[in-house]
C-alpha cells in the first residue's frame, strides 16, 4: 500500500489549492490556541470548502474545551479529528467523529506502548517528535527506531520530516502515513509549494524502491 501523505497547519487558500493538486491524502487544519497556525471559524471554512471528497480534512485541536470541538464539527464538518493534548480516551470518543491521537515521542514521555493501550476508541495515532505537552509542527525528531511496529491500527510519523529525509524515515520506521508541516514551510502557516512537491515525489520514490526490493 502506498505511503499515505498529510500534509498539516495548512492556513492560505493557495496552499490547499496545491495540496490537492499534489494528491496528498490528508489536509490539516489547527485549532490549537497556542499554535501559530491556529484558524478561525471563517478561515477553516473557506479552506475547507477548497478540499474535494476524496481527500480527507483532519481538524486538529490540543485541550480545546468540548464546546469548540462541536463548533469545528458543526461549521467546518472535517472527516477526522486529531487530539494533541492531555485529553482522554472518552473525551476524543464523545464526538460523531472517528479520531487520531498524537502520541508525544520527544523529551521522558511514556512509552509509545502505553499511550497506545489508553487509547482504545482511536481509528489511528500520529507519533511526533515533541515533547508531552509542547505544540506539534515543531520541527523536532526522535530516534524513528522506537517506532512501534505491533500498533494493529493505522499509524503516521511526524515531527522534523522534509524532503531530504522523508525516504530515509519511511524505509526505517515502515508508517502507514508520513504527516509533515514545518518541512514544508518557508514561516509557520505559510507553506514552500516547491518544498511540498518535493516531499510529494520523494514519499512516491521511497513507495517504489520499496516495491522492488
Amino acid at each position: 500500500m502506498p505511503t499515505r501523505i498529510k500534509f498539516c497547519g495548512l492556513t492560505r487558500a493557495e496552499d490547499v489549492r496545491a495540496a490537492v493538486e499534489l494528491g496528498v491524502d490528508y489536509v490539516g487544519l489547527v485549532f490549537a490556541p497556542r499554535s501559530p497556525r491556529r484558524l478561525l471559524i471563517g478561515q477553516a471554512r473557506m479552506l475547507r470548502d477548497l478540499v474535494p471528497e476524496e481527500i480527507a480534512v483532519v481538524a486538529l485541536m490540543m485541550d480545546n474545551p468540548a464546546g469548540d470541538v462541536e463548533s469545528v464539527i458543526e461549521h467546518v464538518r472535517p472527516d477526522l479529528l486529531q487530539f494533541h493534548g492531555g485529553e482522554e480516551d472518552a473525551f476524543c470518543a464523545g464526538f460523531p467523529l472517528p479520531f487520531l491521537k498524537a502520541i508525544a515521542m520527544g523529551g521522558a514521555s511514556e512509552s509509545a506502548f502505553t499511550a497506545v493501550a489508553r487509547y482504545p476508541s482511536a481509528h489511528g495515532f500520529l507519533f511526533d517528535g515533541h515533547a508531552a505537552g509542547e505544540q506539534g509542527g515543531s520541527g523536532k525528531r526522535f530516534d524513528w527506531k522506537q517506532m512501534p511496529q505491533a500498533v494493529e491500527r493505522p499509524y503516521l510519523l511526524a515531527g522534523g520530516l522534509s524532503a531530504d529525509n522523508v525516504a530515509v524515515a519511511i524505509r526505517t520506521a515502515h508508517p502507514w502515513g508520513v504527516d509533515v508541516s514545518s518541512g514544508i514551510e518557508s514561516a509557520p502557516g505559510v507553506k514552500d509549494i516547491e518544498k511540498m512537491r518535493q516531499f510529494v515525489e520523494e514519499v512516491r520514490r521511497a513507495d517504489q524502491r520499496g516495491q522492488q526490493t
